[in-house]
């Protein structure tokens, strides 16, 4: 099943994906309420066209957006790095969340270079806590795109990552998520970014180094897990800053991050003050 957030008169509603179209559901409420409910949800009301559908992101207010670095061997071996010995765990802010495509927003002032990040979302069904490896599959209530954009010069600068990971729309989620059942292995998903059409990372879930019973096990021996939490799971290799020369996003770009069997997820990109350069 694919489930999205999407507006009517500025209210977030549930929809369910299916032939191209969004059938409205008959749910009462945002996607975490639903979560936390265990209720079914079925159609109710007549189809839209997914052209015409404005995405809210597939969460509103999660408690946790929890980012992974590092956990894609190639990505590894293309920026330098070393094979951590324990998932690296970083955190970007619930205000980062924005849609599909909705417009990715940075001010020329704070950073320039902007890069794009293609990874497997997880989004989180029950609370786990000290969870087993092989309890973690239970666990999951399902699976989106995300796109962890990052602030290079803020990041790297820094010397954390957090605010250069965690500037508003800095963490395109969605179009949609698909849920756990609909997805027999996800360490074997194809995975990529696209920006302006052309491919830049195509890879293969199968290259994460730690998999996701290790990864959300660990995650839940060191603070709780809640419906609707969002793990990031980590991006391959392709990325624009080790690029040689590296690319970065600019004003007016289309950057989109594809997997199989969840979606396609779409932005653009503005950068304010652009015309006073």
């Amino acid at each position: 099943m694919k489930i999205a957030q999407y507006y009517t008169n500025n209210q977030i509603c549930l929809g369910l994906i299916q032939d191209n179209q969004l059938f409205p559901g008959n749910f009462q409420g945002d996607m975490i309420d639903f979560i936390k409910s265990s209720r079914k949800i079925k159609s109710s009301g007549n189809p839209i066209p997914i052209d015409l559908v404005r995405f809210a992101p597939c969460l509103s207010h999660p408690s946790k957006i929890i980012g992974i670095g590092l956990n894609y061997k190639d990505h590894i071996q293309e920026s330098s790095g070393q094979l951590p010995e324990f998932p690296l765990i970083f955190a970007k802010f619930p205000e980062s969340l924005t849609g599909h495509r909705t417009r990715i927003i940075w001010n020329g002032s704070l950073t320039e270079k902007v890069d794009f990040e293609a990874e497997l979302a997880v989004i989180i069904g029950k609370e786990l806590k000290d969870c087993p490896e092989d309890s973690v599959m239970e666990g999951i209530f399902g699976y989106t795109c995300a796109n962890d954009v990052s602030a290079r010069d803020l990041q790297f600068g820094d010397g954390q990552w957090v605010r250069g990971k965690s500037l508003d729309t800095f963490c395109p989620l969605g179009p949609w998520i698909v849920t756990a059942d609909e997805i027999p292995d996800p360490h074997n998903l194809t995975i990529k970014s696209l920006l302006n059409g052309k491919v830049m990372q195509d890879s293969n879930t199968s290259y994460m180094l730690f998999k996701l019973p290790q990864l959300i096990s660990f995650l839940s021996s060191n603070f709780r897990l809640v419906p609707g939490d969002v793990i990031l799971t980590g991006t391959p290799h392709g990325v624009g800053s080790f690029r040689d020369p590296s690319i970065y996003m600019k004003d007016g770009d289309k950057i989109e991050v594809e997997i199989e069997l969840v979606g396609r997820l779409e932005n653009y990109c503005q950068i304010l003050g652009q015309e006073e350069k």
